[in-house]
């Protein structure tokens, strides 16, 4: 996509918080760096659970972006009035009080006053806020890892072997003996409703995780979980399967009936920017960026209110991959800047034909 076509970062912050707002009744810092495509959420888990020591360096760009966008939100955030309420985040550990976890490498109290920091409607009631407060402020739940390669328990020196357990405390590894954890069983994930309802009997759980390296991230592999817990929630299960069985069949059928429906609103979104597209692109276009579970454009919180920027980004990725030699340029250079200024020329022709008559894109 050509600058051209890229909103200013004043409004992309503006966007970005407005919408988490709306969504949570609350805004923060990290709600617009992950809503702006500059953090991912899977690296604010990780950090949540331990596994990064900060959390500031993950911020994709420069530094003189960042800098901006954080100023340009606490202008935002002063200009709506907007309530600011301090929230602790803490992790969980296994023994002793929990600690706050670090937002910066720097520690600096001024910045992590400002990540701290979330923005509330003032119109909320006292009661609402002390629950708010109470919900960003609780830990998350307690991490254990499945290594990838051979360690060492920082308390008894036992050898752990890649794929043993051990549990990160105050940046010791320990073995789960040790963690007084040994006692768990554990429950591989693969099914939802038994991991939930075991661990609502459990007075003890962990979630399992392991890094991908492909992936680059830690991603969840299960939880232990008390047996005791197991066992009563396996009875359960097995008394409501067929009801439950009937339940998603049910929600199958709502979801498509959901994602035709709203496909169909975003090819019509798509006329109103473009009304000389042809249907039947448009309709392509809608089904491509609205697919469920795709992660793209369609299926952002922008997207789902079919913002006007969201459809002009997903008409933009259509003709670019569909209408030019993008993808050939890509595969031959593999320089995602030069290959998309090759064809932004061929990108304004189609948004130009394809826009308001007598309107000029860009």
């Amino acid at each position: 996509m050509s600058h051209k076509h890229q909103l200013p970062l004043e409004e992309r912050v503006r966007m970005s918080a407005e919408s988490a707002l709306a969504e949570q009744r609350y805004v923060s810092a990290i709600d617009v760096f992950t809503r702006m495509g500059l953090l991912a959420l899977a690296q604010v888990e990780d950090w949540r659970r331990g596994c990064l020591p900060c959390l500031e360096p993950a911020i994709q760009g420069s530094f003189e972006k960042v800098s901006r966008t954080k100023t340009l939100f606490q202008e935002w955030a002063r200009n709506h009035n907007l309530k600011p309420i301090e929230t602790a985040y803490l992790a969980r550990t296994i023994s002793g009080p929990q600690r706050n976890l670090q937002f910066s490498e720097s520690g600096d109290p001024e910045i992590e006053r400002f990540y701290r920091t979330h923005y509330v409607s003032p119109e909320l009631s006292e009661k609402i806020q002390a629950k708010l407060r109470e919900k960003l402020s609780k830990p998350p739940e307690l991490v254990v890892f499945d290594i990838l390669r051979e360690s060492e328990c920082a308390e008894c020196a036992a050898a752990l072997p890649k794929g043993s357990f051990l549990i990160m405390e105050a940046e010791r590894p320990l073995c789960l003996e040790c963690a007084d954890l040994d006692h768990l069983i554990y429950l591989p994930s693969g099914d939802a409703t038994l991991t939930r309802r075991t661990r609502k009997y459990s007075k003890l759980s962990a979630v399992v995780v392991r890094f991908s390296r492909a992936r680059k991230r830690y991603e969840r592999q299960g939880a232990l979980v008390e047996e005791e817990a197991l066992h009563k929630a396996e009875e359960e299960c097995l008394s409501d399967a067929d009801a439950r069985a009937r339940q998603r069949e049910r929600a199958a059928i709502g979801r498509i009936d959901a994602d035709e429906k709203f496909t169909a609103q975003f090819a019509a979104a798509i006329l109103d920017v473009f009304p000389r597209c042809p249907p039947e692109e448009a309709r392509t276009i809608a089904e491509h960026a609205a697919q469920r579970n795709s992660g793209r454009v369609g299926r952002t919180a922008a997207g789902r209110r079919l913002q006007e920027e969201s459809v002009r980004l997903a008409v933009v990725a259509s003709v670019r991959h569909r209408h030019t030699n993008y993808d050939e340029l890509l595969m031959d250079s593999a320089d995602r800047t030069w290959a998309r200024a090759q064809v932004r020329d061929a990108i304004d022709e189609f948004l130009r034909a394809w826009g308001p008559a007598g309107r000029e894109e860009g």
